[in-house]
């Protein structure tokens, strides 16, 4: 498909703003849907480790590394298309096959089948986001970019809560298989709505450019984000406190009903609305300062996330180290919120800091790069590490295989704030791209 017949219509090109914030309130749904879907096995592991007699190694493989691998490396080239072709439409494929493949997971007789069957949901959301990032990179300014993009991250937040919350709640009353059916089948009424209601907005839109001909080739794009100081050192951040976010988002539960003996629907309730709130509140605070501080001096832009990875930190190892549950849920909020931090203003910064025509692109390579590492290997880490220690420490094994990963946030902190100094001339260099 060639760059003019993917071209948005007139009608598409210039939107008001309700329509504007209509598109991202429908980004937004597609989010909810995606998180929910992927973060659902959290709350379901020990039903599943009960019913096929598994160790967290390959909890840890089913969860995070199965998904990660066909996630990260199908967004790039699915990007690549979309940078050329439609948008909409392809975000609308994603979110359909993602859904489906969520109700085949309850149809799983055995360890593999599931296996299969969360590659399939990998596949289905590995092409949701870099074109929705690049839809309201389109929509809203360098200024106002990061906060449109933490409301667009909200997905997370309330992803968890639909996830934990209602997944719990589904699979004690009906059993793990219907949980999948529960969340899976929503998903494509919300790809049938953003099909029939959305207009995607023209490329370059929010710079005032008109996006033509053909954009930057693969190669060219890699090489340009290899340039770009700043940008390397945000990726390197993003991948190092990915690695220590999802760690916690796909073993906390197993940790508190392991360490602190609370069942899935016990715990769900409160984790979901604690965890899930407080990392919502992260999400959008983080990409509003991140804007705030950031027409003032657009080297804070990072130095915003390295200071709240930082302010995390005691917090996050007490989480580990105390014994009282109710102790737990009254903690567990403020790592959620300064983990979530990081989220906005990463994407836009990765916008921002590549041409217009890099931007689905780069938001793949974004997301290839924390999630294969982040979420593919960290998960593995962690599982390998708990099952490792279990000798010696038996339940309490997987608390301290989640303490000894946050050393991972230390040196996050030192790649966000170098990347202050280079901010500058890296999106003066990005915009001249542009032109």
């Amino acid at each position: 498909m060639s760059a003019t017949s993917a071209t948005p219509s007139p009608a598409a090109a210039h939107l008001s703003d309700f329509e504007k914030a209509y598109v991202l309130f429908l980004l937004l749904l597609v989010y909810i849907s995606n998180y929910a879907d992927r973060i659902l096995l959290g709350i379901l592991l020990p039903y599943i480790k009960a019913e096929f007699n598994l160790n967290d190694t390959q909890l840890g493989f089913l969860h995070g590394t199965a998904f990660a691998i066909f996630y990260a490396t199908l967004g790039v080239p699915i990007a690549i298309y979309a940078d050329r072709g439609n948008r909409k439409f392809v975000i609308v494929a994603a979110t359909t096959i993602w859904s489906a493949m969520t109700y085949v997971c309850g149809t799983a007789q055995s360890y593999w089948q599931l296996v299969f069957a969360r590659i399939g949901v990998g596949v289905g959301e590995a092409g949701s986001n870099p074109p929705s990032h690049s839809i309201i990179s389109d929509l809203f300014t360098l200024k106002y970019r990061g906060t449109a993009l933490a409301i667009f991250s909200q997905g997370v937040s309330l992803g968890i809560v639909v996830g934990l919350y209602g997944g719990a709640q589904i699979a004690a009353e009906y059993g793990w298989r219907m949980a999948f059916y529960a969340l899976g089948l929503p998903g494509i009424l919300i790809a049938l709505l953003v099909l029939l209601t959305m207009k995607e907005p023209q490329r370059g839109a929010s710079e005032g450019r008109t996006m033509t001909g053909q954009p930057p080739s693969i190669v060219t794009t890699f090489k340009f984000i290899a340039s770009q100081k700043s940008l390397v050192h945000i990726l390197a951040g993003a991948t190092l406190t990915t690695l220590v976010g999802y760690s916690g988002v796909l073993w906390w539960p197993s940790f508190i009903m392991r360490s602190h003996g609370l069942s899935p629907a016990d715990m769900s309730a409160f984790l979901a609305l604690v965890f899930g709130l407080g990392s919502g509140f992260g999400i959008f605070l983080g990409g509003f300062l991140s804007d705030y501080f950031g027409r003032r001096d657009v080297k804070l832009m990072p130095r915003v996330v390295a200071i709240a990875i930082l302010l995390g930190l005691p917090f996050g190892a007490a989480l580990y180290l105390v014994d009282d549950s109710s102790l737990v849920f009254l903690i567990i909020g403020i790592p959620a919120a300064a983990g979530g931090m990081y989220l906005g203003p990463s994407i836009a910064m990765v916008q921002s800091l590549v041409a217009v025509r890099m931007r689905t692109v780069a938001s793949a390579l974004f997301l290839f790069i924390i999630n294969l590492i982040g979420m593919g290997l960290g998960s593995l880490i962690i599982g390998a590490l708990s099952d490792g220690m279990t000798p010696q420490l038996g339940q309490d094994a997987l608390r301290y295989a989640l303490l000894i990963i946050m050393v991972f946030n230390v040196w996050a902190v030192y790649h966000y704030w170098r990347a202050g100094p280079y901010m500058q001339a890296d999106l003066k260099r990005a915009a001249e791209a542009s032109a």
